[in-house]
């Protein structure tokens, strides 16, 4: 099992007061210093334009973040970087291709590169992005992905002449420095069409569920890999999940409770992993043994460091 941390609020780094602005980037650089050098092998941050429920209020302090990565890899050396996952709507793919090949060759190869249909109308429509239908959105990630392998791959330069996007000659040079490319990981759990266009295009999958919806899902992604004559092996399984952790479980449910108030028990299991270190180890291990190789965490913004510390230190070391 790989971990990875995802930071989706900096209402922790931001106070809004003009004398600390500078505190941004210091507090970025602290958590992800932390992460590199305590065993997280990646580092990740949502690709939206205000923030999103539960997570924060959308007028609380929300960086653009293909801009923060960016920063991140040049304080950085190992952990790899990437958003949990960019929107296709947000960006046209021959330039979102540029952008993140760009990123490779300045991180020297440590891009993972997150991709999605997009899911949040009313950001979209907030900042003047089309928001098409769910089926058109999806049609429109599976051109995308297309695009943006061949603009990282093909010589000299790339065309293609979809539905819904078309490039004509057009360069990426330099190439990314990952060969044959960056690993692209599909973000979203939908059955019938996105884990469909996991099997067919993407190195890595990113689900959200509780271990039995994980287990069913990666059974579908097996069929899909089993029709369009892909080895489901090659597929890195990944998954996103809240922790809540403390030396005191019941500490910790309430906290999950307060936290996220009113959703029912069946419905927090599908993203919270709470308890003490030892009750998380043991969800961890369930999770591994129905598929799941990579973990994506994040921690309550209040106690990010703190969280990050126990999980690595009694978790990911005894795993």
């Amino acid at each position: 099992m790989q971990f990875g941390i995802q930071h989706p609020n900096f209402s922790f780094d931001y106070d809004g007061q003009d004398s600390n602005v500078s505190n941004i980037a210091d507090s970025l650089k602290n958590l992800i210093t932390k992460a590199e050098n305590s065993g997280f092998d990646s580092f990740w941050v949502m690709d939206h334009f205000h923030q999103i429920q539960f997570v924060g209020r959308p007028e609380e302090p929300m960086l653009e973040g293909w801009t923060v990565i960016s920063m991140l890899a040049g304080i950085t050396t190992k952990i790899k970087i990437g958003t949990l996952v960019t929107g296709i709507i947000y960006r046209y793919p021959s330039v979102l291709a540029k952008v993140a090949a760009t990123l490779d060759i300045l991180s020297k190869g440590r891009l993972f590169m997150g991709i999605g249909a997009a899911w949040n109308e009313q950001e979209s429509l907030a900042y003047g992005i089309s928001f098409p239908s769910n089926q058109e959105r999806l049609l429109r990630l599976e051109e995308a992905i297309q695009i943006i392998r061949k603009m990282w791959t093909e010589e000299p330069y790339a065309s293609f002449k979809g539905k819904y996007y078309q490039i004509n000659n057009a360069y990426c040079n330099p190439k990314p420095i990952q060969k044959p490319s960056p690993p692209i990981l599909v973000g979203g759990s939908g059955e019938r069409k996105t884990l469909k266009i996991v099997a067919k295009y993407a190195n890595a999958c990113n689900l959200f569920g509780s271990l039995e919806s994980v287990k069913n899902k990666l059974g579908i992604l097996k069929e899909h890999c089993k029709n369009v004559g892909r080895d489901y092996d090659s597929i890195l399984k990944t998954k996103l999940g809240t922790i809540v952790v403390d030396d005191n479980k019941e500490v910790a449910k309430n906290r999950v409770r307060e936290t996220f108030r009113g959703i029912p028990e069946d419905q927090l299991k599908e993203f919270v992993i709470y308890g003490t270190p030892e009750d998380i180890q043991r969800q961890i291990e369930a999770l591994e043994q129905v598929g799941i190789q990579y973990l994506i965490v994040n921690f309550e913004s209040s106690k990010e460091l703190e969280a990050l510390d126990t999980f690595a230190n009694k978790i990911i070391t005894k795993m």
